[in-house]
């Protein structure tokens, strides 16, 4: 994975200013660059397969700019990257309907899962939801890490507070700044409560030593996944970004999110987009 610098910087000059962002990562060999802000689908290496396979196609590389679905969509309003891939509906329907972000396309899903210790000591094995799940989490003030990072997930836990009528506060209530993948370690290492996404759960699982899943199949933890672009079709960059959404849809690049890490897991990581659709409604 990383085939490329960590700390390449991509310049996107095209949009008639030179912005300068780090690249997590460089993914491919071609000599046309786009740029795309998301998460984990680039730290569990979904989104390195899919970008080398398209960059053999049409001569490009992909700059993987690290972000949660808050801080892509805000970088992507600024023109600071060409597209994302993100799972915040609600922010994602504000951005279309703004006109500053265009070709809303369903590309695939897993879901959430509440892990803690086995222990359970905020007695969440027991609920009928989700959110009583997390009114029990509470009232036991058994420690519970939040990203805190304005994440499609940091917005998905603040919806559940507020469907149980909570507002979390207290030294249980920790907040990590964080990703994914380095939250769930800190919540594991500290016996503590944490949402993580599947995906993450299934490709870390191993290395955790006190977290189980504890609770999951609400439809409310359903975690759907959609790629958006700039609409300033005169950079390349975005171009590239509208052939990369043509082909993360289309049934090559479906086939690559449906068979990733079936291999290393033993396990889907992801739903493809046609599974996905029955979410929707």
């Amino acid at each position: 994975m990383f085939k490329h610098s960590v700390l390449a910087l991509a310049l996107l000059a095209s949009c008639g200013s030179a912005v300068a962002v780090e690249c997590k990562a460089v993914f491919g060999d071609g000599q046309q660059q786009f740029i795309l802000a998301t998460g984990s689908p680039g730290e569990l290496g979904l989104l390195e397969q899919l970008a080398v396979t398209f960059g053999k196609q049409h001569d490009a590389n992909m700059c993987w700019v690290k972000a949660g679905s808050g801080k892509s969509l805000k970088m992507l309003s600024e023109d600071k990257v060409d597209m994302v891939m993100v799972h915040a509906p609600a922010a994602e329907q504000q951005a279309i309907d703004a006109g500053w972000a265009t070709q809303h396309t369903l590309i695939g899903a897993n879901e959430f899962y509440l892990v803690g210790p086995a222990a359970d000591n905020g007695d969440i094995k027991s609920a009928n939801s989700v959110a009583e799940a997390y009114a029990n989490i509470a009232a036991n003030q058994a420690p519970f890490y939040s990203r805190g990072d304005n994440s499609g997930t940091h917005k998905k836990e603040l919806a559940i507070w507020q469907s149980a009528k909570i507002t979390p506060s207290g030294d249980w209530y920790r907040t990590t700044n964080d990703f994914m993948r380095a939250s769930l370690k800190l919540a594991d290492a500290n016996h503590g409560y944490f949402m993580t996404d599947s995906s993450t759960y299934v490709a870390t699982h191993k290395q955790l030593k006190n977290s189980q899943v504890l609770f999951k199949g609400d439809p409310v933890l359903i975690n759907t996944y959609h790629a958006l672009r700039d609409t300033d079709l005169s950079r390349n960059g975005v171009q590239l970004s509208q052939q990369f959404i043509e082909f993360v849809a289309s049934a090559e690049g479906q086939q690559i999110l449906t068979d990733f890490g079936k291999k290393e897991h033993g396990a889907a990581m992801y739903e493809n987009a046609k599974a996905a659709e029955k979410y929707l409604h």
